[in-house]
């Protein structure tokens, strides 16, 4: 729900009823992971996507019974292949699907409003929804805030709120989207209830180091992949809003001196093309030693040992150093800037969601590496 949250919340803002649907767990290869969303309002509009293609039909025509109805349901849909007729996804996996109305009268109404608002303007907020469990409890929802604070709740059991609440800010905290397990009464035990998470935390950052224009083609493809880009050199000539119009933020400052003023956190990646020496140890000496996803440094395999050797004498460890990519980039073969800017791009991805960055042609490995796994045995399946 919260990938669409702009569109969403200018419906709540114009007073629309709506129905959404969510994908809460993927199994096998599937199009979207949990958290896309497909809404409906009841003109039978439609935004947002679940699938590739192959169930929106289908998804659609939940949306709008729900609207009638005013009840929200989960459904599971599969693999088609044996049916030609059937609907479900092309691609061998399987989605589980929430369909929630959102309509003035609804109890969820008020803390979807609050989440989108929350989302739309770019705050961390996570939504905890009620997906397998009691009926008069399946749909509702807990709008969770990063110091614990919450809005909403299931109506169960004070303590099934506050339980969910503890666990959706570790999910926020994280960054992260998925399922959680828990006692009806907020414990490990009794009848479990199936809570599906959905966080929404502003953009990560990629801070390129060295204005180059290596570094302009890699603003791009970055402000592409949806990060919040930030380009830092000592030298004003060359940090200029003409060379870097699609930065978010261009910062004329000794590379380590910025660093260690501005915030980073676990999905920070750090991209250092400065290739100088004055200017990469200091700011690597400090890189590698902060609780980033990706750090990765420019330069020739005969740079990089000399670059090794430098960071070793300024104190640097091994288990620090093997921290680095350097060179930058996975070997696609890259020459011109937009080449290589795709080539450092792929190893960010790679490194961020588990892959291998061998070619899918002939591997034996998962093609999606971070999906939420379908409750065994919950509900049934729609061929």
């Amino acid at each position: 729900m919260l990938d669409i949250a702009e569109e969403l919340n200018r419906w709540v803002e114009q007073g629309r009823d709506f129905a959404v649907a969510t994908v809460v767990a993927v199994s096998g290869s599937a199009p979207r992971r949990p958290g896309a969303a497909l809404a409906v309002d009841t003109d039978g509009t439609a935004i947002g996507s679940v699938s590739g293609g192959c169930v929106e039909g289908a998804v659609y025509e939940l949306c709008r019974q729900a609207l009638e109805d005013g009840e929200p349901v989960l459904k599971r849909f599969g693999h088609s292949d044996d049916d030609a007729f059937a609907t479900g996804l092309t691609c061998g996996g399987a989605i589980d699907v929430l369909v929630t109305p959102v309509r003035a009268a609804d109890r969820v109404r008020p803390v979807a409003a609050a989440a989108l608002a929350a989302a739309a303007r770019g705050a961390a907020t996570a939504t905890a929804r009620i997906t397998a469990g009691p009926p008069d409890l399946v749909g509702r929802a807990l709008l969770v805030r990063p110091d614990g604070s919450h809005d909403g709740g299931f109506g169960a059991h004070p303590e099934l709120d506050r339980t969910v609440a503890a666990e959706a800010c570790a999910f926020l905290d994280a960054g992260r989207t998925g399922t959680l397990e828990i006692g009806a009464r907020g414990s490990r035990c009794g009848a479990p209830l199936t809570v599906f998470v959905e966080s929404s935390v502003p953009p990560p950052r990629m801070i390129v180091f060295g204005a180059i224009d290596f570094a302009s083609a890699l603003v791009r493809i970055g402000r592409f992949l949806g990060y919040r880009v930030t380009v830092c050199d000592a030298r004003p000539v060359f940090a200029t809003r003409a060379r870097f119009p699609d930065a978010d933020e261009i910062v004329v400052e000794w590379p380590h001196t910025y660093l260690e003023r501005t915030g980073v956190d676990g999905r920070t990646v750090l991209c250092v093309l400065t290739h100088d020496a004055k200017f990469d140890v200091p700011l690597l000496r400090l890189a590698l030693r902060l609780p980033v996803a990706y750090v990765g440094a420019m330069g020739s395999r005969r740079t990089h040992l000399d670059r090794e050797e430098r960071l070793r004498e300024a104190g640097v460890s091994e288990l620090e150093l093997a921290r680095l990519r350097s060179p930058i980039g996975l070997d696609l073969g890259a020459r011109t800037p937009e080449e290589t800017a795709l080539s450092i791009a792929a190893e960010i991805v790679a490194a961020r969601r588990g892959g291998s960055g061998v070619p899918l042609t002939g591997a034996h490995t998962p093609i999606h590496h971070d999906v939420t796994p379908l409750p065994p045995g919950r509900i049934g399946s729609v061929a």
